[in-house]
């Protein structure tokens, strides 16, 4: 434990050196939100300003206003317009980038979505820009415009939602020096509120006990935001079923089934701004398997599953501290993510490009070998067949919805995959533990989507395979390093 805390401080004391931007010679304690449009396919894209709000104090850090961490597809900053010089900057993913990588975008087809970038209110006029990496990870920028905070076409202070109410799910103290995470109840109607109650006071209390975040809960502030939805549930596409939702969030993103997503982004953070937010979730009230992650996004998460507590945990890994899929037997939508040759930003996957400096080379166990041959190909054969079985048991419960086949029908093809989910969860879990190399930290091919030439840390993860886990060390190790950014 002790080498987790030495390594924070020496990553506080160097982000500390590499900035020396004073907050009150540049900004004042409100929000600005910068609202635009991401627009494009796989070959294109065109950014353009939709809005700029102000509203709310700052909830981010006083002292750490330039993002050291080099990860996320893009970056959004702001320069000092007088003098050119950077004041405040942030690493983030999108759901355009998401999209970038899908079919549907590589075949030409161009789509539209909203993003936001908050930053402090800044004083004077600024530069503000997105950049974007190339196909080495270089920063390039594609989008920059000046911004006036006196302007007139500012929308300031916007009167807040009289049907929605606030909870203060855990209070630690002053935004500025903790972590402020939103729970934002999504299908949940009037007459649910009570079930969002108790939903919040779960995922509250199952954050707060998980490690790291159990030994620094000091650190965060986790508030809930209900508002109340005309329909209970969300959207299914795939089963042809459509729900009114608040914030409009589906199942079948980018046509994956169990990837939850909204493309409402100003609604998301029109919730949002009822209270001071560094970081996103959206609770999903349903029981079926799904949520979703994105850095410096959101994450989603159903909150009925027998998974729940697990989806939880992983999307939040994403979404707050930009940590990487660590599986690669699973369907997704994407199409070469981590294009090869190329070392991944993220701080847990590597290509293994220079096996002599990996990223967690301090925390490698001694005398592993790197690439760790671990016992991948009976791994592989197992997952792969249930892989199948999931595909196919899927798509069954989705006919018999489109077809609106008896409940009871649909019920019992829906225990069915719940059972054998469960079942699968437990093998992999087995067939991990009795590997020689459990607990060692090495490098495990199979990470990222990626079968071969790709490499994870540890044998399991939260960030890895289904079920109750700890986080692996680099995992675990990173988040600190991120929880100590946001709240010194």
């Amino acid at each position: 434990m002790k080498i987790f805390y030495l390594i924070i401080l020496l990553f506080a004391v160097t982000m500390l050196k590499a900035q020396s931007i004073k907050f009150n010679d540049y900004f004042i304690n409100k929000t600005m939100r910068i609202d635009y449009y991401h627009i494009g396919d796989a070959s294109s894209e065109v950014v353009t300003l939709d809005h700029i709000y102000k509203y709310g104090i700052w909830a981010g850090s006083l002292k750490n206003l330039i993002d050291g961490f080099n990860n996320g597809q893009y970056y959004y900053k702001a320069y000092d317009a007088a003098s050119g010089k950077l004041i405040f900057s942030k690493g983030f993913d999108s759901y355009f980038k998401e999209y970038q990588t899908s079919d549907e975008a590589i075949k030409g087809t161009k789509r539209t979505y909203q993003e936001s970038a908050i930053i402090p209110y800044p004083k004077n006029k600024i530069r503000f820009a997105l950049e974007k990496r190339d196909k080495q990870n270089n920063l390039s920028e594609i989008y920059s415009t000046v911004i006036d905070p006196s302007a007139l076409y500012i929308i300031k202070d916007a009167v807040k939602d009289k049907s929605v109410k606030v909870y203060k799910s855990h209070f630690s103290g002053d935004s500025h020096t903790k972590v402020d995470i939103v729970i934002l109840g999504d299908g949940y109607t009037l007459n649910e509120q009570k079930k969002f109650e108790k939903d919040l006071k779960h995922f509250t209390e199952l954050f707060l006990r998980t490690e790291p975040y159990v030994l620094m809960k000091d650190k965060f502030n986790i508030y809930g935001v209900f508002k109340p939805s005309e329909d209970s549930g969300i959207d299914e596409p795939g089963a042809n079923i459509y729900k009114n939702t608040v914030l409009n969030t589906s199942f079948y993103s980018l046509g994956s089934e169990r990837y939850v997503l909204t493309e409402n982004n100003k609604e998301v953070h029109d919730l949002a701004a009822h209270v001071p937010y560094d970081a996103i979730y959206i609770m999903c009230n349903s029981a079926r398997y799904g949520g979703g992650g994105i850095y410096n996004f959101y994450c989603t998460f159903v909150s009925d599953n027998q998974f729940s507590d697990y989806i939880f945990l992983h999307e939040f890994g994403h979404s707050f501290s930009g940590l990487a899929d660590e599986y690669y037997t699973s369907d997704v939508a994407y199409n070469d993510f981590y294009p090869e040759g190329v070392e991944p930003v993220e701080p847990n996957i590597t290509r293994l490009l220079d096996k002599n400096n990996l990223k967690w080379k301090n925390l490698i166990s001694p005398g592993i070998e790197i690439p760790t041959l671990w016992e991948k190909e009976a791994y592989d054969k197992m997952d792969n067949v249930w892989q199948k079985e999931r595909r196919e048991i899927n798509n069954r419960i989705a006919e018999l919805k489109r077809n609106q086949a008896p409940q009871k029908e649909i019920q019992a093809a829906q225990d069915e995959y719940n059972w054998k989910d469960k079942i699968h969860s437990d093998e992999v879990d087995k067939y991990l533990r009795s590997s020689k190399y459990w607990g060692k930290v090495g490098a495990f091919e199979g990470a990222g989507y990626c079968s071969k030439g790709m490499y994870r840390p540890m044998l399991d993860c939260i960030m890895f395979s289904k079920g109750v886990k700890p986080f692996c060390k680099i995992c675990e190790n990173h988040i600190r390093k991120v929880i100590e950014f946001y709240a010194d």
